[in-house]
């Protein structure tokens, strides 16, 4: 039994948390656009357009600086099939943040050059002690932040290309207890912690056929975030500490590509709408790996199927300019998991998902302004893992107030 559970172990001793699905897939770029339900690849407005569509931010006037930061806050709750014993996070609040600065060109209208910096992955999953999936997860902790220089350029009055390339860097720190216990009753614990990067571009095409209307293409490649020189600590019972040595580990973890349609239409001077429809291809999420520098019988390099699919997802909002200063937005956004029944996780108890959205935003003057949105969605998931044998339902509420400020010169 022993040596099952070292099995057992050593095929899941890290399951794909770090930049997985749509639970951490982080789509909190840009105030305006969250408010309006995550919707920004037609609808060009300021410098966080950097993101949403670099083929557009030519069409953006002057140049400017955007600063926003979205604490999310996130509980969820397991309800085991059975024992019916129920486990909830205390997850410590994440802290999602975007800054873009946008530059006009001296002697040219139609170039415009950037730098946009954000977190597209990232959150610390929490588990209370002694819960039910200890052995599968009990804290994982991730970050990824995004360096993305950017070109666009106005080809005509009413085309827009541009390109950026993307730098990404981030860590991951993943915990879990061990079923082997030591003389006082404590089981093992595993700490695996690592520092990644990766490269890849996000490219747009931006078209104005009509003054109304506007459409926009975008394509962000797949990253593929390398862990190099990871730390993996095991703490177990003197006995079999040979068979779990501290050492070094590899691997490489794919960030999915995004290709993204965007409308927008202006009904009046003060109304507007945008719809946008991602493609994700989560796909290239069909198997992790993992190699350790030191390998035992009971420690060895790992393949876990994960067999992803792509997905789409839905992005509608609408923009109302009450005055000249002060604008309202609403949105809606349906996300379907590309997480398949027997592979949902601690890490990703991932569900298809309604994102409900509102936002606000001041403008102070000619230069200053401010924006604000929140977020709210309620996911609920039952799944029997196929590794780990954790089967019950999954429920996560998720709420996220965000503030950006800005300034035009």
């Amino acid at each position: 039994m022993k040596h099952f559970y070292k099995l057992l172990f050593a095929i899941s001793i890290i399951t794909p948390a770090c930049f997985n699905a749509q639970g951490f897939q982080v789509n909190l770029q840009g105030q305006k656009q969250q408010g309006m339900g995550g919707a920004g690849t037609a609808f060009m407005q300021d410098a966080t357009s950097l993101f949403f569509n670099p083929g557009g931010v030519s069409f953006v006037n002057g140049s400017s600086i955007d600063l926003g930061v979205t604490p999310t806050f996130a509980r969820g709750a397991f309800l085991d099939a059975n024992t019916n014993q129920v486990s909830r996070t205390n997850s410590p609040v994440s802290t999602p943040f975007a800054a873009y600065g946008l530059f006009d060109i001296k002697d040219s209208s139609k170039l415009k050059l950037g730098l946009a910096v954000y977190t597209p992955f990232g959150s610390t999953v929490q588990w209370e002690d002694n819960w039910t999936g200890r052995f599968a997860l009990t804290r994982l902790e991730l970050r990824a932040i995004f360096f993305q220089p950017t070109v666009s350029y106005r080809i005509t009055k009413k085309i827009g290309i541009g390109v950026g390339f993307v730098y990404a860097t981030g860590k991951v720190n993943l915990q879990k207890d061990i079923p082997l216990i030591d003389k006082d009753g404590n089981y093992g614990h595993a700490e695996l912690s690592g520092k990644a990067n990766g490269y890849g571009f996000n490219a747009g095409v931006y078209f104005q056929p009509i003054e109304k209307l506007s459409i926009g293409l975008t394509y962000r490649s797949k990253v593929n975030m390398e862990v190099k020189d990871g730390d993996a600590t095991f703490n177990v019972p003197e006995s079999v500490t040979a068979s779990f040595p501290n050492g070094k580990f590899t691997s490489k973890l794919p960030l999915p590509s995004v290709l993204t349609l965007g409308l927008a239409y202006k009904i009046n001077q003060k109304f507007n709408v945008a719809l946008d429809i991602n493609y994700v291809g989560w796909k290239a999420y069909d198997t992790l790996a993992f190699d350790y520098e030191s390998n035992t019988t009971s420690l060895i390099d790992t393949k876990s199927a994960r067999m992803y699919k792509n997905t789409l997802a839905f992005r509608a909002g609408a923009q109302y300019k009450i005055d000249s200063h002060f604008a309202a937005r609403i949105g809606l956004a349906y996300g379907i998991t590309p997480v398949q029944n027997g592979y949902v996780t601690p890490e990703t108890p991932d569900a298809n998902r309604v994102n409900y959205t509102a936002g606000i935003g001041y403008e102070f003057g000619k230069h200053f302004k401010i924006d604000a949105s929140f977020l709210f969605t309620h996911l609920k998931r039952t799944d029997t893992n196929i590794e780990t044998n954790l089967s019950g339902n999954f429920k996560t509420n998720v709420i996220a107030p965000g503030i950006s400020i800005g300034y035009k010169f």
